[in-house]
């Protein structure tokens, strides 16, 4: 199983639902409000009069067979609309309850 760490602007929330709910990828945690920005390109998130706009942010875990299609459907809709900005990491989970 992994954890897949989807950091996204808040315009995405309802497509990214969308498609977990498609690929059956059920379970999930949802930040509404996360501030930060990307590593090497885009726009700060911050939430105030310079930079408006907010990010919110998911943790969900995945069944391993599920991970790289996941992963590339989120690439293709962060690459329809790359200035909004959509990251996702993934981590492998060693024990659950």
């Amino acid at each position: 199983m992994k954890a897949v760490f989807i950091s996204f602007n808040q315009a995405y929330y309802e497509m990214i639902v969308a498609i977990m709910d498609r690929n059956n990828i059920r379970g999930f945690t949802y930040w509404e409000q996360v501030q930060g920005r990307g590593s090497k390109t885009g726009e700060p998130h911050y939430g105030n009069h310079a930079w408006p706009t907010l990010n919110s942010a998911i943790i969900t875990m995945v069944e391993d067979r599920q991970v790289t299609n996941f992963l590339d459907i989120l690439h293709k809709l962060d690459k329809q609309t790359e200035a909004l900005g959509l990251r996702a990491f993934v981590w492998s989970v060693e024990q659950n309850i």
